[in-house]
């Protein structure tokens, strides 16, 4: 399998795990570069240090290649992206932000840079900056979305129509089918958030893990939207946060119950009451918690499988 997407990023498959907070660390990154895909570190829910360790400790279990995810609004980002530099990775993914700020930058440090949008106005602001890739995220996706709310099945083929860029899908794909539908809309790659949180090798909690596989259609809803529209887990603080809105809070009201660290109370630290719980709605789908590399080689397999029975069945009409 080769396309635009691997031969940027010099890879065997045209997968690639998000970087998702207090998922996405370097065993998990390491683990889905070896398995032939790209594996980002979530710089998000790390410190400036924190980050330079998790790179290297990447850099020693894996020689392919991988990359980091930053979101854009990170107070110190100005560090992180000298860390990213100062340690030769070859890959940022950024997000939750203007794509024009450290675009230049990165790639004069020979560095390809992808940035995540949720509308096709969004991908062509992308292709005057520069970038090297754009990821179009459905808002089925987990975590921060996008306010447009438009579904990827909607989105991707959106973009593709007005981008020339290299497209990678997310949103709500998690096996070689969902794969498969975005490369036939026009994509040439997918991230995947939701399928490699929940994995072996994923740095968030075990009991989250498990409320996530047991979780039903309907048990996640977008929401923060006066803050920063954001997919959770149907708990006590979503509960709080649905009340809050529904009597008219404002934005610093709701920033205030919000507070700091709710995020990593959630998902890294295991509190399933009143931590912050994102994740995907294909969650509803999954049952297990595989190693990254059987979550690689199911989808390739599911990919090929499909596009075989695709090409070997009568025309429909």
């Amino acid at each position: 399998m080769s396309n635009r997407i691997t031969s940027l990023f010099d890879i065997k498959y045209p997968i690639i795990s998000g970087g998702m907070v207090w998922c996405s660390s370097w065993r998990l990154a390491s683990a889905v570069s070896n398995a032939g895909g790209l594996g980002l570190i979530g710089a998000g829910s790390m410190h400036p240090e924190t980050l330079r360790e998790h790179i290297q400790k990447c850099k020693a279990a894996t020689d392919k290649p991988f990359g980091v995810n930053i979101p854009l609004m990170y107070p110190e980002v100005e560090k992180i992206i000298n860390i990213i530099i100062e340690e030769g990775v070859k890959v940022v993914f950024t997000s939750a932000g203007n794509p024009k700020l450290w675009t230049k930058k990165l790639q004069e440090n020979g560095i390809k840079v992808a940035h995540v949008v949720s509308s096709s106005k969004f991908a062509l602001k992308c292709q005057e900056a520069g970038v090297d890739a754009v990821v179009a995220e459905g808002f089925e996706a987990g975590g921060h979305n996008g306010r447009e709310e438009t579904t990827t099945m909607a989105l991707i083929p959106s973009v593709r129509k007005v981008l020339d860029l290299p497209l990678i899908a997310a949103g709500g794909i998690a096996t070689g089918g969902g794969m498969l539908a975005a490369m036939a809309l026009g994509a040439e790659g997918v991230q995947i958030g939701t399928r490699f949180a929940l994995t072996e090798e994923s740095s968030a909690a075990d009991q989250f893990k498990k409320l996530c596989i047991d979780l039903q259609e309907g048990d996640t809803m977008l929401s923060l939207k006066k803050v920063s529209p954001t997919r959770l887990i149907k708990n006590d603080f979503y509960k709080e946060v649905q009340d809050a809105e529904d009597r008219g809070a404002t934005s610093e009201e709701l920033r205030e119950l919000l507070g700091r660290g709710r995020s990593k109370k959630g998902i890294f630290e295991g509190d399933l009451k009143d931590g912050e719980l994102e994740i995907g709605q294909i969650a509803a789908y999954i049952d297990d918690l595989p190693k990254a590399a059987q979550v690689v080689d199911d989808i390739i397999k599911e990919y090929n499988d499909k596009l075989n029975e695709i090409i070997n069945n009568k025309p429909l009409f």
